[in-house]
């Protein structure tokens, strides 16, 4: 057994954004600077305006006071408006930003479409009928929704895989056949919509909205599970989807094992849409506007998995605090506001691929 020797503390740059670290064992960690500052800088946009959003309310508390309360200095009052009732909110809702921005890097890079989100070809259509199958059909309790939730999208992305394989999976055949699943699963959920009662159906619309209201602690926990024990496996995996970018033979031809490579990270993408579905419903868009958005801010090839979760992250709170303040004494859904900023968005996305002829 052999024992890692250390870094030698030399470092070069191969470009003027590149950072390369060699060991004395000749091995090397090659590091994108610009990458690194857009990720640090998304992260400590996420943090400051959660902390704002923390502070904003009928109570309302500075920043200062915010955090001098979450390291334990702050009245019994200030202890429960902050960890009991909109702490575990903006948690659940960054930790929602972080799953989806990651999830539609990965699809997006498997498919080579920048259409490629998995609230476009069909994943969360399908945690959608799995929760609104137990709440028509079973009424279950909001544990039981969420477990419907994973299980719905679960399914559909394994029956999205396999109706899209023939010899392989080709990026646009898998953005075909989801639409398509997307299309049916949508008639599916108006269907079980018309069976439930009056009292079923005005939750099951609520949650279809996807919204934060009176998330907790319980919602929090299993998501940072997921997280914690999919990101390092996606992030794991992002040199060969790099690599499965240029193609499958290229791929292959650099040693990436393809076939097993894209079907651990379809299933990581799944299961994080799935989770993150399970916490808020399903949020419109940020799976599909996260991962361009970090790209042209990076300026880098490649999924850029860690910017499109830094930026999934500040999406989320950003729209929860339009949600909650930007209309007044009316609180809206925040699946509603990232549906417009990302319907508007897809708009010009798909006017910019029309225009340079990819469409």
């Amino acid at each position: 057994m052999t024992t890692p020797r250390p870094l030698a503390g030399k470092a070069r740059t191969t470009r003027a954004r590149d950072l390369v670290l060699r060991t004395r064992g000749g091995l090397s960690v090659r590091a994108d600077l610009r990458a690194a500052a857009v990720v640090l800088a998304l992260v400590l946009l996420a943090l400051a305006t959660g902390v704002v959003l923390v502070g904003t309310g009928d109570f309302p508390m500075t920043p200062a006071e915010v955090l001098s309360t979450l390291a334990g200095n702050g009245s019994v009052a200030q202890e429960f408006i902050v960890r009991d009732l909109r702490l575990p909110r903006v948690l659940v809702a960054l930790l929602v930003g972080v799953a989806l921005g990651l999830a539609g890097a990965v699809f997006q890079a498997i498919s080579r479409n920048p259409l490629g989100s998995p609230d476009i070809i069909g994943f969360g259509q399908g945690s959608a009928a799995g929760a609104l199958t137990v709440i028509v059909l079973f009424q279950g309790s909001s544990f039981a929704v969420a477990g419907g939730a994973v299980v719905g999208g679960l399914l559909t992305g394994v029956g999205v895989y396999l109706l899209a394989w023939r010899g392989g999976i080709h990026g646009y055949r898998l953005v075909l056949v989801g639409i398509g699943a997307a299309a049916v699963l949508s008639a599916v959920n108006g269907y079980l919509l018309t069976r439930a009662d009056i009292v079923d159906a005005a939750r099951a619309v609520l949650w279809l909205t996807g919204s934060l209201n009176g998330r907790g602690w319980d919602e929090f926990w299993p998501l940072l599970v997921a997280c914690a024990a999919l990101l390092p496996l996606t992030v794991a995996h992002a040199r060969p989807l790099r690599m499965l970018e240029m193609g499958d033979e290229a791929a292959g031809a650099l040693g990436v094992r393809v076939e097993r490579t894209r079907l651990v990270l379809v299933l990581c993408a799944t299961l994080l849409t799935a989770s993150a579905t399970a916490a808020a419903g399903p949020i419109a868009f940020v799976a599909l506007t996260a991962p361009q958005l970090a790209r042209r801010l990076t300026r880098a090839a490649g999924p850029n998995l860690l910017p499109a979760a830094g930026m999934g992250a500040l999406l989320m709170v950003v729209s929860d605090f339009l949600a909650q303040w930007a209309f007044g004494d009316r609180q809206l859904p925040v699946g509603a506001v990232t549906g417009v900023l990302g319907g508007c968005y897809l708009l010009w996305l798909l006017f910019v691929e029309r225009k340079a002829g990819r469409i």
